[in-house]
């Protein structure tokens, strides 16, 4: 097969495969800011500010030994288990609004699970520096393999970029978990009212389905280069 065809019949599994689930990873993107932005509008009845939020979850766990900082940018808000660190963004760390309360919360969540040991942040954890490697080598390993005719670098390729998919696979239960521990504790406590409640969850979620769609891409990737050099190895 030359290189011409080659590239056309991956462009072909490109289109079919990757396009529609990138379209969907757009489509979740503009899913969390549109809900972000609704629910950035509404504020607390309590007047709790996200930074407070976070402290309150981190108190119902028993923790005290990670710190809530601001960080610059928006929807940049994230756990650094390393520095023991929950970093909020300008949206959230000040801001009173239902969002920035639920967001808050879920990172705070994340805390939690790295105080429990929770197992899936641990193997995700853990798949991360070889996923790095896998997202730079995987591909040509695979390509490479596919033109000198040798299968198993071309397996080996394939097995790093999976390793991709599986980081983000093992991410969702990560996610949802944080989520589940947020809205726990919002309701235990009374962060928020009953009806605001509903808010967060929806800001929750909106952001969960971006985590999925980043999973269905990594999904239709390597699909595509399963099904490139499968075939290429039965011709």
């Amino acid at each position: 097969m030359n290189g011409m065809n080659f590239y056309n019949l991956f462009d072909s599994w490109y289109i079919l495969l990757v396009i529609p689930a990138m379209i969907l990873s757009i489509v979740a993107q503009i899913g969390v800011k549109s809900t972000y932005k609704k629910y950035s509008g509404v504020q607390n009845a309590r007047g709790l500010t996200g930074a407070a939020a976070a402290e309150a979850i981190l108190r119902y766990y028993g923790i005290t030994d990670v710190r809530i900082e601001r960080i610059a940018g928006n929807l940049t808000d994230h756990f650094d288990p390393s520095a023991k660190v929950i970093r909020l963004s300008d949206g959230v760390f000040g801001s009173t609004s239902v969002a920035a309360v639920g967001i808050a919360c879920h990172e705070a969540g994340h805390a939690a699970q790295h105080a429990e040991g929770y197992a899936p942040i641990t193997v995700r954890n853990s798949l991360l520096p070889v996923c790095k490697i896998g997202s730079s080598l995987g591909i040509p390993l695979a390509i490479v393999g596919y033109f000198l005719g040798f299968q198993p670098l071309i397996l080996i390729g394939l097995a790093l970029y999976g390793l991709i998919f599986a980081f983000h696979l093992i991410t969702l239960p990560v996610e949802f978990n944080a989520s589940r521990r947020a809205i726990k504790v919002i309701d235990e406590t009374q962060l928020l009212y009953d009806d605001e409640i509903g808010g967060a969850k929806s800001v929750l979620r909106a952001a969960a389905m971006t985590y999925v769609a980043s999973m269905i891409v990594a999904l239709a990737n390597l699909l595509r280069l399963i099904l490139r050099f499968g075939r290429s190895q039965r011709r």
